[in-house]
């Protein structure tokens, strides 16, 4: 079998023809009529514009290649990027052809990917949520949400609470935010902690807005409300800040999600910088890094959690990888997003409560329903 084709999609499943919260789907053909799928989505910024651009000039150096020699053609790929710095974009591109490689497989064996993988660690992978808070600014309406979250059947809740710090999520400066924004932000965690009782989870997601004796200060005072983990204290490309952070506080520390390949994880293992890694499967480098990164957690016995936060190949992608590895925690999932993941599939997930279950289908078991793909093409 050889690859005869590549072919890249930048989407707004919203319709809006935006590239703001753009996914990039990517297909990988075959001489034998397999196609492959798989995603390198990247926003805010309107980065998947520019993965899908970057896919789209692995064209020459994958057409004719073996789809089944996946490692070889990972390195190939990550390898030509040397001199540019073959950790970030590189890997978010790679990710998308590596996926659509271990569909390829799958389908070629008439095997779901995990089965290639090594097989069931578990029959459902566990989630979970993110945007069940669209519209809320008070602490009152993010409790009224948690707690409709919860009945519906969630157990466990990510947020950023700071409301002050939206506009800086991509524009770090000073690290600071205000008393009143702070105050607010403990507030809001409070109230959702009333609303929903001591068992299930608060997940706060910090974004890498603040400098050391900020995040050292957030810590401490949402300690008291008991919450899983504080993600990403401080900005992803100082270690030493996060070691800082880390010897001060007593939340669980969460990080990775802007961290790329086994590499980077390294000194986070090392000297035990965080409880929780998120490596992204569509950013690190695919299926394949994601279960390197997943077996080195391992060694460390220190859980692995995904982020998920982007489009549905991902949410498959990352699922497969998860359910082959003994120290899975829990998958993350945007559940105001799911009709665009169904929306953008030629078959639905299956989400039930806080869990999906993956089909016995070939491959991901999931292809693209391209006629919504080419209809709400961004730009």
């Amino acid at each position: 079998m050889k690859i005869t084709d590549i072919q890249a999609y930048v989407v707004d499943p919203s319709g809006h023809h935006s590239l703001a919260r753009a996914l990039t789907f990517v297909q990988v053909h075959t001489d034998e009529g397999i196609t492959g799928t798989g995603e390198c989505s990247n926003y805010p910024g309107g980065g998947s514009l520019v993965t899908g651009r970057t896919v789209q000039q692995l064209r020459d150096g994958l057409v004719g290649e073996d789809p089944g020699d996946i490692n070889r053609l990972w390195h190939k790929v990550y390898r030509r990027f040397t001199y540019l710095g073959s950790r970030g974009l590189p890997t978010n591109a790679i990710s998308a052809v590596d996926i659509a490689l271990w569909d390829i497989q799958g389908q070629a064996l008439n095997r779901p990917v995990y089965r290639l993988l090594g097989g069931r660690f578990r029959d459902t992978i566990r989630l979970y949520a993110n945007g069940w808070f669209v519209g809320c600014q008070t602490p009152e309406e993010y409790a009224a949400a948690a707690k409709r979250t919860v009945e519906s059947g969630h157990t466990a809740l990510k947020l950023d609470p700071f409301l002050e710090m939206r506009p800086y999520h991509t524009a770090y400066v000073d690290g600071q935010i205000s008393p009143a924004g702070e105050d607010l932000g403990v507030a809001i965690v409070a109230a959702i902690r009333a609303a929903v009782g001591p068992a299930v989870e608060i997940l706060i997601d910090a974004h890498g807005h603040y400098n050391v004796p900020t995040a050292v200060r957030l810590c401490r005072r949402l300690e008291p409300l008991k919450i899983g983990w504080f993600e990403e204290p401080v900005p992803p490309e100082s270690p030493q800040a996060l070691r800082a952070v880390r010897e001060q506080v007593n939340v669980p520390i969460c990080v990775g999600e802007r961290l790329f390949t086994r590499f980077d994880f390294v000194p986070i293992f090392e000297q035990r910088l965080a409880d929780y890694v998120m490596p992204d499967v569509v950013w690190t480098g695919g299926i394949s890094e994601l279960l390197r990164i997943a077996t080195m957690a391992e060694a460390y016995y220190v859980p692995i959690s995904p982020h998920n936060a982007l489009g549905p190949i991902q949410i498959v992608a990352g699922a497969h990888a998860m359910m082959t590895v003994p120290n899975f925690y829990r998958l993350e999932h945007s559940v105001g997003a799911i009709p665009h993941y169904q929306a953008c599939l030629d078959q639905p997930i299956e989400f039930r409560d806080d869990y999906l279950r993956l089909p016995e289908r070939p491959g991901l078991g999931f292809g693209l329903n391209l006629g919504f793909v080419k209809a709400n093409l961004a730009g």
